[in-house]
């Protein structure tokens, strides 16, 4: 009745859909005169009525109403009046006649996976979408894989962005021209109407979109002119909108008290609300609505700027909601045609009157303005059209470089992320190399981006330097989001010109001034002052500063290269700009500094006083820096040589340039010394960065090129000079007896590190010419040599050695291009990662004073080369690598090494050494000394052998070290104090430098005695002498090792003699030890099972079976290490043991929640849920683990007083750590005595007599009752020999007893999830289950690894299993006997009907073993009734196992699948297949519906069916009776036969039916006539009280197929790709921020957020806490898909990070997505993996990880 009123009311949208008509509406717009005007009254008309209906209730059924009625009211009109047709044909008939062009354009959803080809891309932003890069020949090439954080676009066919092959395979021109105008190609009435309708929908959405909102504070309800509804409804939305600022849970907690909200509604409006940039909270008038937004304002701007709230009416609302739709329309339309895309780009940047004029621009400078869902869809739009377009791309590029300060202003007011800005599609813009520079030219985008950002940071000091200290937290965030701009820069200047103009040269040159303003904001700022006496309060601001220095870092080494690309006249003018600015910044340097004057060694220098140790220090010098930069540049590019007239050379004032470097390097070298330590880590930090990988290139390695080209201009003696003076040592070497130190100097050791810092510098000086234009060197060799000096500290991984490398402006190191030459790859294992490894011949150019070494890094790397050497027999001195070249413009370089001051030092500490000890001098001194002796003495040997000709070595240093004369002192030469030091007894480790650097000074001697001579000659003669004194070395350590030989064997033979003479002194001793231990190896051969046990007697079930009796079992507590013996009537020892519920055997992996009293006698063969048991095998008694427990339950009671934190382990819930192995633990299993050996009876009932025997014992245990006098009677006869009331003797002790009890209650606590109840019957139920549940698992475990039976088990699951089923068989004597004798005879009913026993259930939803552990076990209490003695509990036993067989075979032949199509075999078939057929006839003739198959194909499938029956039959009877197993299941996987004859069957187990055919048919016929097994066959609907099917009907076939882990992608970028179009599926449509995936079932979650949490046991969890309760019983196994990272949970409140399967070329996982290295699976590393889970060992791993990294402990699990 209702929709047959609703379609009468023409008023409701249901009755529109009926009555309009599109095309009408469509025609009547075009006959109109004002177009404007008639669609603006159709929205007024139908926007009101369609949208935004109220929020209360709002369903899936009411979004789909809004949908079609957009669609069909609104949409479809539009699209008639576009096209002039019915909208389906038109959009086809116009992609029909389309041209596109070749540009892809796809664009990249949140999360998907995008690739950058490393070889050809331009830059690291051009990246391809995954169908292009598989169709491109990229995926060849070296690429890197990432995840796109959403907005950007394939950049296929987009040859600016490729040096090499910009098309793929689908966008590959066909050869044909695209039209210059695409418009062209369009009807002119189509494009008349398209002119006309893009300009109404795209004024109209930009009106309602950009409104001045903020000047409406109280009513969001003026709509543009001609948008007015025809009726006003006094309906109002509260709208809140989203900020940065305030938190989830502060939003939640606020709409539940302004709204009156349930918490799961706020969360969804707070989920909202983030998602989409706003959200109504509430639907009403407008002071209902005021009411909640007054709340709101009130409870959020207490401590900050309060959430944004407005009243908005809902027309307006309405109509906004249209407007982004119609944009969405928009964006869809024009991707038909690019005819239709340019008219849209025109009619948005068509100007109207003023500047700003179009609707693009009234947009973008309302950008910061509009909520989030706004802006990413109008920039989607932008996207889809202005960028698409080539010709308007450079129309708004440039708009939006007129905009650029206004639009980064506003950017630095809003406080959205930068990825939902106007300002991010920089990105797009200026990152093309050709539109940067036209930018560059005529906006002068360079200017002002720099001058925008100096702007935005106005704190400074006095000297106008940037200042970070006073920074609040409003100015720190500015800060971090000015940060941006600094991208932008370096998006502009990523890709050098080839070819400049002269407008280029003139605005980058203005740029370059600005940015040199910049960096004297940066230059000095931070400075630092010595602490003395009195520690620094406050530790001060340090990072922000680094942060700048590190962003701006790699944008000046992009400024380089822009110089180096127009040497003459870029170069020239650029090093004069900042020569000028570094004059200017620092041109008061000496001012007001004291002048000093220097005398030594003969040489005088005029400096001034200054101390680094005094005065103010900074650590911040770009300008400096960048001048050693173009210094480099002017050197390599040789314009210093061509065109010195150009540049000012001799304006400069080397002592100053160096100036400021030097003390920033004296400063690094006195902390070092330890004379900072009162500054605290501020500036231990800063040191730290200042020579880390990310910042050095631009500080520490500039400024020791900057001391490099000062002392290349420079005498070397002042130079040197000055350095001393800097390093305040001056007064050390200057004193007449300089090489005389006195020990009584207080700050000896501090100026001792001084000076071996000093010695450091001037090496470093000296000797780094690996950089192109300081020595004559190519850039890779600079990258080889960083490779060769990371790995001779140790081999390292690929990942290990790109962070040692600095990255250039395109992220690449150089690395792949030279590691192969240098280094070999070792493959990692299972474990690890691969690992490079020096090639031998690349140690010779080992360098141990390498100036990117760490100290710790130097002294493990000496090590590791020296012991290299001692390996292969060679001297162990490391001299430094011979030299390359100095470049021409710092030739003079070298003379440093010659120089009186350097001789004078060398000599001074050569002189200290000379005496040992006393504190004067360190070995450290010394060896650098000698390093520079060796530098000296390769040098001289180069050039004299490099020497053209007749030309004349002006080196000499070999002259002056051998002349006293040429020393300040009369004390001797240098090579004399050399040859004195070489053999002192103290300086042993420095013995072979010393003979090295002798050896070099006779080869130079003898190449230049020989000057007149060949060259050839002179260097085969030169060596003759190196290898003469080899060879004395090799006699000299051969005489050694002879002595320390004979020493050796003279000390072992006085100990062998010590040794007797003790024996013979202490025989009666000694000859009672050797007793003792044969005793005690008489005594294990004695209880040895397998010695024990004759081939014939391997069976272990039945009267035949021969016991262990006498097999004894010491084992010793790990607590108190007492040893004991394991006794019934003893004290009970107990081993630590974990127990879990456990899917892993199951296939069904969606669970259902259980009842509470689910009953759990019966399993279904499925094996939904299992309970089980491991352990670590390490025992104790169990009064010293209570103790132990008692002890940790104190503990983290103090713990949680103190700390209030968690812990790796609960002990609410009784868990542990093992003492000794620290294994997660939760309970202890008692250890029990082996059973007693069998009483064999003469005559063992057969199976129709046990069962007559059993079956009158069940009847009347069932009817019995007690008499008035306390005896048993009943209404059945007893069986003979029985005695109902006979109480069986306990055959444990007190202690015993408790621990079998506390095991048992344990188990049921875990297994049933309810809390311990001693009298609850289910209790030893679930100790049976744990037992055949752990069974079955490590049985599986075996069988799918191909490993014997028995044998391959470690020592804890062997004697896990063994306790387990010990404690199964004594289970009974801890519970009341009548709670067994009802199990047994609920059990026996499944196999013998009993009327007695309701709701069996039928064999098809039995687990069989199961049935068998649990007859088995519960048999025995039954059996205690037996007082005639004339049979054993193993002829049950045995009687069991028969008949359990029996109903299996039914089983397996009830579900045998006829899936495969096999041919009959040739013959008439055995024995074991007629029988089959035999018994499976007899089945099908009472349930027609088995299908007809073969005879061997029924004994194939019930072989392999009952085969794991078999084999968990075969070690649960091993483990209860103690039995040896025969070799064939020891040594092998396990023969058939074997196997049957352990378990007292025949190999033809049809012979168990055949034989009691008589008695078993009716059994038989009973279990197929269950009313549940017709229906579960067919599967179709259960019988009431019958057992759940699996989903979809379907019964358990056998054998179960193992259980895997989810197959995975080879390839890591199709899971990639599968994540991004994964959506979350509460939050309509949007796409999750952290997929994750599920590797037991493959289900995807949306992980970790608000949206997806749900309630588990009364808290609310994640998605995937939640997930692991329904797959995997509370554990769980996650691949973050976005992070590559696997994650481990167990429970709530643990958990763990697993390295993932997936692996880069190089071995090693990229957890993050860092390196973006393309991924590939390791199918050894998911085996491992996958066996972890199957073995139950996550919550181990979980527990292992989190003891070892307590920061994991501390992670809110239950919310991922």
């Amino acid at each position: 009745m209702a929709a047959a009123e609703s379609e009468q009311d023409p008023s409701s949208p249901s009755g529109e859909f009926l009555s309009f008509s599109a095309r009408d509406t469509a025609q009547r717009w075009l006959a109109a005169s004002d177009l404007k005007q008639e669609v603006y009254r159709h929205l007024a008309l139908y926007v009101p009525r369609i949208l935004c209906q109220g929020t209360g209730g709002r369903d899936s059924r009411e979004e789909q109403r809004e949908e079609l009625g957009c669609q069909l009211l609104l949409l479809a009109p539009l699209e008639w009046f576009l096209l002039g047709a019915e909208p389906g044909a038109g959009l086809a008939h116009l992609q029909q006649n389309n041209r596109p062009s070749a540009l892809c354009g796809h664009v990249f959803k949140v999360g998907e996976p995008t690739y950058s080809c490393r070889e050809c891309a331009a830059d690291p932003t051009c990246v391809l979408c995954m169908t292009c890069f598989l169709g491109s020949v990229h995926k060849e090439h070296r690429y890197r894989m990432t995840t796109s954080g959403g907005g950007g676009f394939c950049d296929c066919g987009d040859t600016e962005a490729w040096k090499s092959s910009p098309f793929c395979q689908t966008h590959l021109p066909d050869g044909g021209e695209a039209p210059e105008d695409p418009v062209s190609q369009l009807s002119p009435d189509l494009v008349a109407r398209g002119y006309s309708l893009f300009s109404i929908l795209l004024k109209y959405a930009v009106d309602l979109l950009t409104g001045d909102q903020q000047d409406q504070q109280d009513r969001q309800d003026r709509l543009p002119e001609g948008l007015e509804p025809p009726e006003r409804a006094d309906t109002y939305f509260c709208m809140l909108f989203n900020d940065e600022v305030h938190t989830y849970e502060q939003v939640i907690y606020t709409l539940q008290k302004a709204v009156s909200c349930s918490q799961r509604e706020a969360v969804s409006f707070a989920t909202t609300v983030d998602r989409d940039g706003r959200k109504s909270v509430r639907y009403g008038d407008f002071q209902f609505c005021d009411q909640a937004k007054s709340v709101i304002v009130r409870n959020t701007g207490r401590q900050s700027k309060p959430l944004r709230v407005q009243v908005m009416h809902s027309s307006v609302v309405a109509h906004q909601s249209f407007a982004l739709k119609a944009l969405s329309w928009l964006g869809g339309i024009i991707q038909y045609s690019d005819g239709l895309r340019r008219i849209l780009c025109q009619v948005g940047l068509q100007k109207g009157e003023g500047e700003n004029s179009t609707l693009v621009d009234h947009l973008m400078l309302n950008d910061s303005k509009m909520w989030k869902g706004a802006r990413n869809v109008y920039h989607q739009l932008l996207m889809n059209s202005l960028l698409m377009d080539l010709k308007f791309k450079k129309i708004f590029a440039i708009q939006f470089a007129k905009n650029y300060r206004r639009l980064q202003t506003d950017f630095m007011e809003d406080d959205h992320e930068r990825l939902v800005s106007v300002t991010s599609l920089s990105v797009q813009l200026f990152t093309v190399p050709t539109m940067a520079r036209m930018l560059m030219v005529d906006q002068d985008l360079m200017g002002t981006i720099i001058r925008t950002f100096v702007d935005q940071l106005r704190h400074r000091d006095l000297q106008g330097r940037f200042q970070f200290d006073r920074y609040t937290a409003q100015q720190a965030f500015r800060f971090q989001r000015v940060q941006n701009l600094i991208g932008d820069l370096k998006y502009v200047l990523m890709s050098p010109p080839d070819q400049w103009t002269d407008p280029l040269r003139i605005k980058f040159l203005e740029g370059l001034d600005a940015f040199l303003d910049l960096l004297r904001c940066m230059q000095g700022m931070d400075p630092v002052v010595r602490q003395v006496g009195q520690h620094i309060e406050m530790e001060p601001e340090w990072e922000a500063a680094f942060t700048l220095q590190m962003k701006l870092s790699p944008v000046i080494s992009m400024i380089q290269d822009w110089c180096r690309s127009d040497p003459e006249v870029v170069l020239v003018q650029a090093y004069r700009k900042v020569l000028s600015m570094l004059s200017q910044s620092s041109g008061g340097l000496p001012d007001g500094e004291q002048p000093l004057s220097l005398v030594l060694a003969g040489h005088q220098v005029e400096t001034f006083r200054y101390q680094v140790s005094q005065e103010r220090v900074s650590i911040h010098l770009p300008l400096c820096r960048l001048l050693a930069g173009l210094h480099v540049l002017l050197s390599r590019t040789e314009v210093a040589t061509r065109f010195p007239e150009q540049l000012p050379l001799g304006e400069l004032a080397p002592p100053l340039l160096m100036e400021l470097p030097l003390r920033c390097l004296v400063l690094c070298a006195q902390v070092h010394a330890g004379m900072w330590r009162r500054n605290g880590f501020s500036l231990i930090n800063q040191i730290y960065y200042y020579h880390n990988v990310k910042c050095r290139v631009e500080m520490f390695d500039k400024d020791i090129v900057m001391l490099q080209a000062g002392a290349s201009m420079m005498d070397p003696n002042h130079f040197l000079m000055i350095v001393l003076s800097r390093f305040e040592l001056f007064h050390v070497f200057s004193s007449a007896d300089a090489r005389k130190r006195y020990r009584d100097n207080k700050d000896l050791v501090q100026q001792n590190t001084l000076i071996e810092e000093m010695l450091h510098l001037i090496i470093m000086v000296i000797g780094e010419r690996y950089v192109a234009g300081i020595g004559q060197v190519q850039p890779l060799d600079e990258v080889r040599r960083e490779i060769i000096h990371q790995l001779s500290i140790r081999p390292m991984a690929h990942s290990e050695l790109l962070k040692a490398l600095p990255e250039n402006g395109n992220k690449e190191t150089g690395l792949e291009r030279v590691i192969d030459s240098v280094a070999s790859f070792k493959k990692p294992g299972v474990t690890g990662r691969g690992l490079y490894e020096l090639r031998p011949e690349w140690n010779k150019h080992f360098n141990l004073y390498f100036h990117h070494y760490s100290r710790a890094d130097q002294s493990k790397a000496e090590e590791a080369q020296r012991k290299s050497r001692r390996q292969n027999g060679e001297d162990t001195a490391l001299p430094p690598p011979p030299p390359p070249p100095l470049c021409h413009l710092l030739g003079s370089l070298v003379n440093l090494l010659q120089c009186d001051v350097l001789l004078a030092l060398e000599g001074a500490v050569l002189q200290w050494s000379v005496e040992p000890g006393g504190g004067s001098w360190t070995e450290s001194m010394l060896q650098r000394v000698l390093h520079l002796v060796a530098m000296a003495l390769l040098e001289e040997q180069q050039q004299l052998e490099n020497r053209c000709g007749e030309e004349d070595v002006t080196f000499s240093y070999t002259c002056k070290i051998t002349r006293p004369g040429e020393a300040p002192s009369s004390s001797g030469s240098i090579l004399a104090l050399l040859e004195s030091l070489q053999n002192a007894p103290h300086l042993e480790v420095h013995k072979d430098m010393i003979t090295w650097i002798l050896k070099t000074v006779g080869t130079i001697k003898t190449i230049r005695e020989r000057t007149s001579t060949s060259s050839t000659f002179t260097v085969s003669q030169g060596a003759g002498p190196e290898e003469t004194g080899r060879d004395r070395d090799k006699a000299e350590r051969k005489r050694k090792a002879e002595m320390a030989r004979l020493r050796r064997e003279k000390i072992m033979a006085q100990m062998s003699e010590m040794q007797k003479h003790f024996i013979n002194e202490n025989k009666d001793l000694f000859q009672q030890s050797l007793e003792e231990m044969e005793a005690s190896t008489s005594a294990a051969e004695y209880s040895s099972p397998s010695s024990a046990l004759t081939c014939a007697s391997k069976v272990c079930v039945g009267p035949r079976r021969v016991g262990g009796a006498d097999l004894r079992q010491l084992v010793t507590c790990i607590l108190c290490q007492e040893e004991q013996e394991v006794r019934g009537a003893g004290k009970a020892m107990v081993l630590a043991a974990f127990v879990q519920r456990s899917t892993v055997l199951s296939r069904n992996h969606t669970c259902t929640p259980e009842p509470a009293g689910r009953d759990p006698v019966f399993m279904h063969p499925d094996l939904p849920v299992g309970v089980h048991t491991a352990s670590c095998g390490h025992i104790m008694h169990a009064t010293c683990w209570q103790r132990y427990f008692e002890a940790v339950q104190v503990k983290e009671q103090r713990r949680q007083q103190r700390l209030r934190g968690n812990t790796s382990y609960d002990v609410e819930n009784g868990e542990f750590l093992c003492p000794l192995c620290e294994c997660l633990s939760n309970t202890v299993i008692p250890l029990l005595p082996h059973l007693a050996t069998p009483g064999h009876s003469p005559d063992p009932p057969s199976l129709e007599a046990w069962l007559q025997t059993t079956s009158q014992l069940i009847a009347a245990l069932h009817t019995c009752r007690k008499t008035p006098e306390g005896e048993l009677e009943g209404a059945e006869p007893v069986p003979e020999g029985f005695r109902l009331d006979f109480s069986p003797h306990r055959p444990f002790s007190s202690s015993i007893s408790e621990m079998i009890t506390t095991f048992s209650l344990a188990v049921f606590k875990v297994g049933l999830k309810v809390e311990p109840d001693e009298q609850d019957g289910r209790v030893p139920v679930v100790g049976w289950s744990t037992c055949a549940f752990s069974i079955q698992s490590i049985e599986r475990l075996l069988l799918d690894e191909d490993k014997p039976l028995f044998g391959s088990l470690p020592c804890r699951q062997d004697d896990c299993l063994s306790s387990l089923v010990r404690f199964g068989s004594a289970c009974w004597t801890s519970v009341p006997q009548n709670t067994v004798y009802t199990h047994f005879s609920r059990l026996l009913a499944v196999l013998v009907p009993d009327r007695r026993v309701e709701n069996s259930p039928c064999i098809l939803n039995l687990d069989m073993f199961h049935l068998l552990v649990y007859s088995v076990l519960s048999y025995s209490s039954l059996h205690s009734l037996d007082q005639s003695g004339r049979s054993s509990v193993d002829v049950g036993h045995l009687h069991l196992l028969h008949l359990v067989t029996v109903a299996h075979l039914v089983q397996v032949l009830l579900t045998c699948s006829t899936g495969e199509v096999c041919m009959d075999q040739d013959g008439g078939g055995s024995e074991e297949e007629q029988l089959t057929l035999q018994l499976y006839c007899f089945l099908r003739k009472h349930l027609s519906s088995l299908p007809d198959v073969s005879p061997w194909q029924l004994w194939s499938r019930v072989k392999a069916g009952i085969l794991p029956f078999l084999r968990a039959a075969a070690l649960f009877f091993h483990y209860l009776n103690s039995a040896a197993p025969p070799a064939d299941l020891v040594a092998g996987p396990g023969q058939w036969e074997s196997l049957c004859s352990f378990l007292s069957l025949p190999p033809n187990l049809l012979l168990l039916y055949q034989t009691h055919q008589d008695l078993l048919d009716p059994l038989v016929l009973s279990w197929i006539q269950h009313p549940g097994v017709p229906p579960l066959l067919r599967g179709g609907i259960q019988h009431p009280g019958v057992a759940p099917l699996l989903p979809g009907g379907r019964v358990t076939r056998f054998p179960r197929e193992s259980n895997r882990l989810i197959e995975l992608p080879e390839d890591y970028s199709v899971l990639i790709n599968q994540a991004s179009s994964f959506t979350c599926p509460r939050s309509g449509g949007d796409k999750s921020r952290a997929p994750t995936l599920c590797l037991v079932c493959g289900a995807m979650l949306c992980s970790q957020s608000y949206c997806c949490q749900t309630e588990v046991d009364g808290e609310d969890v994640g998605a995937c806490t939640a997930h692991t309760f329904t797959c995997g019983a509370g554990v769980g196994l996650f691949l973050r898909v976005r992070e590559s990272q696997v994650l481990f949970v167990a429970g709530k409140t643990k958990g763990c990070f697993y390295p993932p399967p997936y692996l880069d070329d190089y071995g090693e996982t990229d957890q993050g997505l860092k390196r973006g290295n393309p991924l590939h699976l390791c199918p050894d590393r998911y085996r491992k993996m996958e066996r972890l889970w199957r073995q139950h060992g996550i919550p181990e791993v979980i527990g292992h990880a989190q003891e070892a990294n307590q920061t994991l402990v501390a992670i809110d699990w239950q919310h991922l």
